[in-house]
């Protein structure tokens, strides 16, 4: 970028307790309250500080129609927002907020996501995002299409289940005692499963000089570009994904070195191994240093923690060049790519 005045910040990142169960309404409010009033603190602004509010749920999670507007309750009536929605994950959200942004609509932007997975089947939830003619009657649930995945990449070689409960196991893992676990969805064991998790995140994004007065150290966003593959599943090589290379090639222009850290969005293992092969990763940059997808996957919410995590650790010195990634579809069909930097 040449024109600081339209450079992008993350400036804040705040997210809910990662816990398989709440008891609170589906809208997300009691998630998202204590996010904002987090956010609030940490850069000491206040609601009117905002110029641009966008949201990422899906109704179909929540169970009724129009979630995303009665989550607006966590904002507050007064005074009134500028506000927008996505129904997918909020890294889709920050994508559109970084557009409003770059287009000098708006100086500073909070995105937030949210989901409570536990309120419903959530694999079960997921089929509602297949084709509704000619799969979703079907009623294959979200384990059974990625162990359908998992299984053409084993079948074509190109990772082992070993490779997988490495994965999940990290560096100080038992990955026998792994793989001695039962399958739940053949070739999947629990531990390449991500778990169910309710929870939610805030992020808040600022302009330029904007940026630096409400942070010492703003994670600046370089990059940001998503891609989609066909949603027919007999139609595309699952073993790969075109649309997360595209997307990295995009904003890296095929340098992926220099990377300190990269918090890919895998809520199974053998998906990690696709996404840094189709980054194209270099060993010495740190994956999902977070615990990623696996550890927690608040639905909708997730991917914008990646990013999330990705920029606490810029701003907290931790890293200068960091590389996000996010997934919403089956079996890895859409994808979004963000790096951000320490200095620019």
């Amino acid at each position: 970028m040449t024109d600081n005045s339209t450079d992008i910040a993350v400036v804040g990142f705040a997210h809910a307790p990662h816990v398989p169960e709440t008891f609170g309404t589906t809208n997300g409010v009691e998630m998202l309250v204590p996010c904002f009033q987090q956010l609030y603190a940490d850069l000491g602004i206040t609601k009117s500080d905002i110029d641009f509010w966008c949201s990422g749920s899906s109704d179909y999670l929540a169970g009724r129609a129009f979630s995303f507007i009665s989550a607006v309750d966590a904002i507050g009536a007064v005074p009134p927002i500028n506000e927008s929605h996505v129904e997918m994950d909020a890294a889709w959200a920050l994508y559109e907020a970084f557009v409003k942004l770059r287009s000098g609509q708006a100086q500073t932007a909070l995105v937030y996501g949210f989901g409570k997975s536990s309120a419903g089947t959530l694999r079960q939830v997921l089929t509602m995002q297949l084709d509704p003619y000619t799969v979703t009657p079907l009623w294959p649930d979200s384990h059974a299409i990625a162990g359908l995945q998992a299984r053409a990449g084993l079948a074509a070689g190109r990772w082992t289940e070993r490779d997988m409960a490495a994965v999940a196991a990290g560096p100080d893992g038992d990955l026998e005692s792994l793989l001695a676990t039962p399958y739940v969805a053949d070739p999947l064991r629990a531990h390449d499963i991500a778990p169910v998790t309710d929870g939610a995140a805030a992020i808040v994004l600022a302009v330029g000089e904007r940026a630096k007065e409400l942070c010492e150290r703003p994670a600046w966003i370089t990059g940001m570009a998503h891609r989609i593959d066909t949603p027919m599943l007999g139609a595309r090589d699952l073993s790969v994904s075109p649309s997360t290379a595209a997307a990295a090639q995009a904003v890296t222009g095929g340098d992926t070195t220099g990377f300190d850290i990269a918090e890919l969005h895998a809520p199974f293992s053998h998906q990690q191994l696709i996404l840094a092969e189709a980054i194209g990763l270099k060993p010495g940059t740190r994956v999902n240093p977070s615990g990623g997808a696996l550890v927690a996957n608040p639905m909708f919410a997730a991917g914008l923690e990646r990013i999330g995590f990705a920029a606490r650790a810029i701003m907290a010195g931790s890293a200068n060049r960091a590389l996000a990634h996010a997934t919403s579809g089956p079996a890895l069909q859409q994808n979004l790519v963000t790096v951000l930097e320490g200095t620019r």
